[in-house]
C-alpha cells in the first residue's frame, strides 16, 4: 500500500473530521436521537422501482453539463441529512459481524503465472479486479492506495501495480465514476503510459490532466470495438457523481460489459437498484460473469438510492441473467454503518434462506484468482 502520510488530501479529511466532530458535539447531546431515523419501506421502495419506464433508460441524461438519472431523480440530500445519519443510532452488530474479513490470499504472481495462458478474474480488493480475456488484460476502478479521501483500508490489496506490470504493461483500465473509492489519483499516476483508460462522459480531462494519453470518453450504450472481436459496452447505472474540483453530477457514473469471443463480463461500477439490470440482461444475453457491488447500504434510508442491499443485489444478477455472480466492494473499506465483512455474511445467510445455488456466486477473498476453464 502506498503512504498516507503527508498528503494534501488528507489535510482537508482532517479539517472534514473536525468539522463532522464539532457538529456532533453540537448535536449529539439532543434528546431522543432515535427519532432522527426516518421511516422507511422496502415494499414502497421496490414499487417506486417498479414503477419507472425502461424507455427512460435511453432518454436524454445531461443538461447545461449536469447528468441525471432521468427514470428516477434523485432525492435530494443536504449536509443536514448527512448529520442526521452519522448522529442517528445504527443497526446492533454482533462481535463476529463487527470483525469478519476475507483472507488475503499470498503469491499473486505466482499463482498468476501458474494458470499459463488461460483467462482468469483476480480480485484485487474493493471494486479493483485484473482480468485477463482472450489475451488481453484489464484493471477495473484501481485503487490501491490507503485511504479513499477519509475511510482507511481494513484490508491490503491482494497485488501491487508493480506486480501486475511484472506480469504486463498492456492494460486497459475502465473507470465507473469518480468517487475516491473508485477513482484514485496515485493509482492511476502509478500505471504506465501505455493504459487505455475508458471512462464515462467528462472524465477524460481529468485522466488526461493526470500524463495519461490513451483515454476514450463513453456514454450509456455506447460500444468500443477492440482487437481480436472483443468489444466494451458502456451501460447504465443509477448513482451519482462528485469530489473536490468537480461540481456535483458534471460527471457521468456507468457500468460495463467487457465482451469477446469466449466470455462476456459484466462490470457494475457501485449503483442503486433500477430497471436498467433487466434491460441490459435482455439486450446482452449470456453473461458469464457479473462483478456486483455489494456495499454500504446501511442506513436504508439514506444509502437506498444509490447503493443496493444484499436482496436487490441478488434480484440484480437475476435480472442480468449471468451465470455466475461475483460480490465487490466488500472486505476493504466501511463506507456505510455496516462493517466492511457483514455484506458476505448477509449474503451467505440470504443463500441460504432464500435456497439459491451457492455455485453461482463466487465469494472470493482478497488476491483470490478464478480462472476460466
Amino acid at each position: 500500500m502506498t503512504n498516507s502520510k503527508n498528503h494534501p488530501w488528507l489535510k482537508t479529511g482532517i479539517l472534514l473530521t473536525i468539522i463532522g466532530a464539532a457538529a456532533g458535539m453540537l448535536l449529539s447531546s439532543c434528546s431522543g436521537c432515535a427519532n432522527l431515523v426516518p421511516d422507511f419501506d422496502e415494499e414502497t421502495w421496490r414499487d417506486r422501482v417498479a414503477a419507472t419506464n425502461s424507455k427512460d433508460l435511453y432518454a436524454p441524461h445531461e443538461k447545461d453539463g449536469v447528468f441525471f438519472n432521468p427514470w428516477m431523480p434523485m432525492e435530494k440530500k443536504s449536509f443536514l441529512s448527512l448529520l442526521r445519519w452519522k448522529l442517528a443510532p445504527s443497526l446492533e452488530y454482533t462481535e463476529a459481524e463487527k470483525t469478519f474479513l476475507p483472507k488475503v490470499i499470498p503469491d499473486p504472481v505466482q499463482r498468476i503465472r501458474a494458470a499459463g495462458d488461460k483467462d482468469f478474474i483476480f480480485w484485487v480488493g474493493h471494486n479493483t479486479f485484473f482480468i485477463r480475456t482472450g489475451g488481453r488484460y484489464w484493471l477495473t476502478d484501481p485503487m490501491f492506495s490507503d485511504r479513499a479521501l477519509l475511510p482507511e483500508r481494513k484490508t491490503p490489496p491482494g497485488i501491487s501495480i508493480d506486480e501486475i506490470l511484472s506480469i504486463t504493461d498492456q492494460i486497459n483500465c475502465v473507470i465507473s465514476h469518480n468517487h475516491y473509492d473508485h477513482l484514485d489519483e496515485r493509482s492511476i499516476r502509478a500505471l504506465p503510459d501505455t493504459t487505455r483508460f475508458f471512462v464515462p462522459k467528462g472524465l477524460k480531462k481529468f485522466v488526461t490532466d493526470l500524463g495519461k494519453i490513451h483515454v476514450t470518453e463513453m456514454d450509456w450504450w455506447e460500444t468500443v470495438d477492440l482487437e481480436g472481436g472483443a468489444r466494451l459496452v458502456c451501460t447504465p447505472m443509477q448513482h451519482w457523481s462528485r469530489r473536490f474540483g468537480q461540481g456535483f453530477n458534471t460527471t457521468l457514473w456507468a457500468s460495463f460489459l467487457i465482451k469477446t469471443p469466449d466470455v462476456s463480463i459484466y462490470f457494475d461500477g457501485d449503483g442503486g437498484y433500477f430497471k436498467g439490470y433487466k434491460e441490459i440482461g435482455s439486450r446482452f444475453p449470456g453473461i458469464n460473469y457479473a462483478l456486483i457491488p455489494t456495499t454500504a447500504y446501511h442506513p436504508r434510508w439514506f444509502m437506498h438510492y444509490a447503493h443496493m442491499n444484499i436482496d436487490e443485489a441478488v434480484s440484480a444478477f437475476n435480472y442480468l441473467g449471468a451465470a455466475v455472480c461475483i460480490p465487490a466492494q466488500w472486505g476493504v473499506f466501511s463506507l456505510g454503518d455496516e462493517p466492511a465483512g457483514y455484506p458476505i455474511l448477509d449474503l451467505r445467510r440470504t443463500i441460504a434462506e432464500k435456497n439459491l445455488d451457492p455455485k453461482r456466486f463466487l465469494i472470493m477473498d482478497i488476491g483470490g484468482l478464478h480462472v476460466m476453464e
